[in-house]
């Protein structure tokens, strides 16, 4: 747990997906967490902070994965050495909307093209002023709604003239997913994907590979806690693990508290039954790209630790492993779409994990409160939550690399 800290700024880390809406990359956002700074001062020392902080605190792999990096800069940072210290490979330097586009700025974007580094234009608007600028930048961010939609078709058929990828941001629904990717976007960003346009019920099939992982650990493993660790590492094995615990104990009468709980309930010899025929189901083809699932781990890791530091307790204790499962099943309403009472009431939670879940009620769900709001950058929020919640802003930057370090490190490994 003694891990290096990012104290001065929230982090925010906002998914970039592909037509498949799998995820290649992250928008990284960052705010002081100090309230005296001015925006415009915040923003420079944001960006300075990140950079320093991603190489000698953290890692930026730590944060991205094998993930593209988007970073903003301002015009200052643009134009600092610190800014050639980022790795080229992952890296992406997104303008800010306040850098002025002017002949001095795009002979530094050129200079640092020669370096092998991709720029992004963010939230920019379409101007024949700037067509020298698009021939070599890679990537023009349109903020939708910011975007006249009279106007978007247009603008989209002129800049497709030039080598450009498009990124539609603030999607806010997969109505408007589609029409963006009708019109050329080839990626976007937005939580479109956690606001599914029909409610229904359908299942989650698990990777054939986690699977067979999971398999072969049961046919010679019976120490519950490392069969434990493979769920645990795979939020949708976790889900639907669930779901048959609940289908075979239709009487049950003991209400689930932690995976390990429903583990035991279940027995090795019917969950080995069940993956062996789980394993012949196609798998969800976006696996760990999928972002949900990515959502769900990192929430789940990051309650995790929040609990473990708030209450002295040890990994493997029940509150601990409660905290875990309320951050990988906030999301499963929308995973299966289907309601949140649905999936309280099919999957049997004690009254705790219920309330919290349901209502964002007690401890947990302050604490799962914080969670979410820390994804959203609502960073002004977030710095409420956290008085409420009584964690200190250095614990919860802490708890948010770990999980961030965690799951990065569950990817490499399938």
């Amino acid at each position: 747990m003694n891990m290096p800290t990012l104290t001065k700024f929230f982090l925010g880390r906002q998914p970039i997906l592909n037509p498949n809406q799998e995820i290649v990359g992250y928008e990284l956002l960052f705010r002081s967490t100090e309230k005296n700074y001015s925006e415009y001062e915040s923003q420079d020392q944001a960006s300075m902070s990140v950079i320093a902080s991603a190489l000698s605190n953290f890692g930026l792999n730590n944060v991205l994965g094998d993930k593209d990096g988007f970073i903003n800069v301002t015009r200052d940072v643009l134009f600092s050495d610190m800014v050639e210290v980022l790795p080229p490979r992952q890296t992406i330097l997104e303008l800010l909307e306040s850098v002025e586009l002017t002949d001095v700025v795009k002979a530094r974007c050129i200079e640092l093209k020669a370096k092998n580094y991709r720029l992004a234009l963010d939230d920019h608007i379409y101007s024949p002023e700037h067509h020298d600028l698009y021939r070599f930048v890679d990537i023009v961010k349109i903020d939708l709604l910011e975007t006249d939609p009279a106007v978007l078709p247009e603008a989209v058929a002129a800049l497709r003239q030039f080598p450009v990828t498009l990124l539609a941001e603030r999607i806010e629904t997969q109505e408007q997913f589609q029409d963006c990717l009708e019109l050329g976007f080839e990626l976007f960003q937005g939580y479109f994907f956690a606001r599914p346009a029909v409610l229904k019920r359908k299942g989650l099939e698990p990777s054939r590979l986690a699977m067979l992982r999971l398999l072969g650990y049961l046919q010679t493993e019976t120490d519950f806690g490392k069969i434990e660790e493979i769920f645990r590492d795979h939020p949708e094995l976790s889900y639907n693990m669930l779901k048959l615990v609940n289908s075979v104990h239709m009487g049950l009468r003991e209400k689930i508290k932690s995976l390990r709980h429903a583990i035991m309930l279940l027995g090795l010899d019917k969950l080995r039954h069940w993956v062996q025929l789980a394993i012949f189901a196609s798998a969800d083809s976006r696996g760990i790209n999928n972002p949900l699932l990515e959502m769900a781990a990192v929430r789940g890791r990051m309650m995790e630790y929040l609990v473990m530091e708030h209450y002295h307790l040890p990994r493997g204790c029940e509150r601990v492993e409660s905290a875990f499962m309320l951050g990988i099943l906030s999301l499963v309403d929308v995973l299966f779409e289907t309601s949140v009472e649905g999936v309280v009431r099919e999957l049997r939670l004690n009254d705790e994990i219920a309330a919290a879940l349901l209502n964002r009620e007690g401890k947990l769900g302050a604490l799962l409160a914080l969670a979410e709001t820390l994804e959203q950058t609502n960073f002004g929020e977030v710095q409420h939550l956290t008085e409420t919640c009584d964690i200190p802003i250095a614990t919860l930057l802490t708890a948010q690399m770990d999980a961030f370090n965690w799951r990065v490190s569950i990817s490499e490994n399938d």
